[in-house]
């Protein structure tokens, strides 16, 4: 009987681990740091707070508005925004914020909404495409405190108009939140990093 529960479980937690999406309804126990708790806030908005791109609407969409306006890479940099595909667990897509560079196919993204409401700083994603050119990654899921097992098709990333470095991200990060939260009234500027270098 007690093999059997595990088992199950295990298996409800695997399948976990692939059901994340930019407004994805939330996990079950939390295995790990699941971030801060912002209700109603959404990865685009938030992403675009903290990278300072001026993007809008669905992240799926911010891969193409950006051609022409700013550079889109193959490859990370600090500040650039990684932007995942619609698919069947992100209908809107999702996207991030590149907030460290570990190795050339590990990185660390701050995002939110992976889990809904949350804001998480400095969570793993790896590059698990067959060219190693991240067209397919793997995110950090939470609830299971690893990797979630779904390999989710990204453009690319999306790099920003100004460099940025680790302790301006995650300094920013808790205000580009705030901002984001209001940031469906008309479609106002990123302002986050702005205003916490005193520019604002």
């Amino acid at each position: 009987m007690s093999i059997l529960r595990f088992i199950l479980r295990l298996a409800v937690l695997l399948l976990a681990g692939g059901l994340s999406a930019c407004a994805s309804g939330g996990g079950g126990p939390m295995a790990s740091d699941p971030g801060v708790s912002y209700p109603g806030i959404d990865c685009a908005p938030f992403a675009r707070e903290l990278s300072g791109l001026e993007l809008y609407g669905p992240a799926a969409t911010w891969w193409d508005q950006a051609a022409g306006r700013y550079t889109r890479a193959s490859r990370p940099v600090l500040g650039a925004a990684l932007v995942l595909q619609r698919e069947p667990r992100l209908p809107s897509g999702h996207v991030s914020v590149v907030s460290r560079i570990l190795g050339p196919r590990q990185i660390e993204v701050t995002q939110a909404n992976w889990l809904a409401g949350r804001l998480a700083v400095d969570q793993l994603v790896v590059d698990v495409s067959a060219r190693n050119d991240w067209t397919e990654v793997r995110v950090w899921w939470p609830p299971i405190g690893q990797l979630g097992s779904h390999a989710y098709p990204a453009y690319g990333f999306i790099e920003p108009s100004a460099p940025a470095s680790h302790e301006e991200l995650v300094q920013t990060a808790p205000m580009a939140a705030r901002l984001a939260l209001t940031a469906n009234v008309g479609r106002p500027p990123p302002r986050a990093r702005l205003m916490v270098s005193g520019a604002l």
